[in-house]
């Protein structure tokens, strides 16, 4: 059973951005705009771990962990644009158990979360590390991949590439949603980097790069991992 992870901030994008790579990671989410929607959820979604915005409307993030306290002892992360050391020290006193400033890496975020939850509930034994599709396999603990059992030698932006993909195979991915996925902050005038990107890695995984099996291209719109590779 996968743990369930609670967002609260107003911004819609990062809202999105940060539940995306919450469950790529493998995560249950729940996500609200404002820190009276958070107090709801919390008492009827139980999460396992709450990410509060501080400034938010409605209610804010302080005033928001200051009643989850006085109800629960879910673990708390701060993700916020304030980085008075004042205002960090304030957000530890009323019970956070991290703090993380804007503007971030999602990677980290998850990295955070994951760190959190280890340390409250012990080892994720059902967070996923290894995936399969067709004849690949990728370990994301040893950092390989191997084809029809032959290590595949790639690049940190091609292996990232790769496991968001693997992960979720048959959900297609815009330019724009990979290039944030392996970089944390997609720019338009990039994002033609991912085709670069593609073409390389098609070069090392499919037989026949020009009639790919694995990555396909889904025209007009972005890449998706084969949902049943063979």
């Amino acid at each position: 059973m996968s743990r369930k992870i609670l967002v609260a901030d107003d911004e819609q994008h990062l809202l999105e951005t940060v539940r995306a790579y919450l469950k790529d990671a493998g995560f249950d989410v729940v996500t609200v705009r404002n820190g009276r929607d958070a107090l709801f959820a919390v008492r009827h979604e139980q999460p396992d771990l709450v990410i509060l915005d501080v400034m938010m409307p409605e209610m804010d993030g302080w005033e928001a962990a200051r009643l989850i306290r006085k109800e629960s002892e879910v673990p708390l992360l701060f993700l916020t644009a304030r980085v008075d050391e004042a205002d960090q020290v304030a957000g530890l006193e009323i019970g956070a158990d991290e703090y993380i400033t804007k503007p971030f890496s999602p990677r980290v975020l998850v990295a955070r979360v994951r760190a959190i939850l280890r340390r409250v509930y012990g080892d994720l034994s059902t967070e996923p590390t290894t995936w399969r599709v067709g004849g690949l396999v990728l370990n994301a603990e040893t950092h390989t991949v191997t084809r029809d059992g032959v290590r595949l030698d790639l690049t940190p932006s091609e292996f990232d590439l790769l496991q968001v993909m693997m992960a979720r195979p048959g959900r297609v991915f815009t330019r724009m949603e990979l290039l944030d996925r392996i970089q944390g902050e997609a720019y338009a005038g990039y994002e033609r980097t991912i085709d670069v990107h593609i073409k390389n890695l098609r070069a090392k995984l499919e037989a026949d790069p020009r009639n790919p099996r694995y990555i396909e291209t889904v025209y007009g719109v972005g890449y998706r991992m084969a949902g049943d590779a063979q």
